[in-house]
């Protein structure tokens, strides 16, 4: 059995947008893989960078 949630420790942060598209939570090209795990460095990715290779940052998205 899981071990039950007491406190969360990290950040919060706004995102300020309605229905986010579960698209754009985690982009289709990286779902490639069997495992549940190692997504978090595709989080929001399109929102996160400017650039397709991901190399860009912008600067006005809320988790950069």
């Amino acid at each position: 059995m899981a071990e039950k949630f007491i406190k969360h420790t990290g950040l919060v942060v706004p995102l300020d947008a309605a229905n986010v598209d579960t698209d754009a939570i985690i982009p289709k090209q990286f779902l490639q893989k069997v495992t549940r795990t190692g997504f978090g460095a595709h989080l929001f990715n399109d929102w996160r960078f400017l650039d397709e290779k991901g190399q860009q940052p912008n600067p006005d998205f809320v988790l950069n």
